[in-house]
């Protein structure tokens, strides 16, 4: 038995990163990803010749150095491919209905575009040579 996900995608927003009490950091971001649209085995296309797209927007988590890589060098439109597990939620609003959720746990993300480029304590970008993964 096997939960394997990977997906390509534009990362959505930027990453953003909380600490539990317990120090773990957990970082959260949504994935972006499309296929183009099918009718009767044939892509649509618009009024303008291009082809129409669904997409759907997954919810990322990444904990301890994933998450502090991510948060680093990730931004918002960034491609990234990510390979983790699907993982399901179930909880109880203040009104009593029983809420799901999903979101995908990441356990490597691979930068598929350029890395947002970091600054050095003088403030002078940091080629991109000299970052270390």
């Amino acid at each position: 038995m096997q939960n394997i996900v990977i997906l390509a995608g534009n990362i959505g927003q930027t990453p953003e990163t909380r600490t539990t009490q317990g120090g773990t950091s957990i970082t959260h971001f949504t994935l972006a990803t499309s296929r183009p649209r099918y009718s009767e085995g044939k892509v649509i296309r618009d009024a303008n010749g291009h082809r129409v797209q669904d997409t759907e927007w997954h919810r990322i988590t990444c904990f301890n150095g994933l998450g502090k890589t991510v948060q680093e060098y990730c931004e918002k439109g960034m491609k990234v491919m990510v390979r983790g597990r699907i993982h399901y939620t179930k909880w109880t609003d203040q009104a009593g209905v029983d809420r799901y959720g999903c979101e995908i746990i990441a356990e490597t993300v691979d930068f598929l575009s350029r890395a947002k480029q970091t600054e050095n304590e003088d403030g002078k970008l940091i080629d991109d040579d000299d970052v270390l993964f």
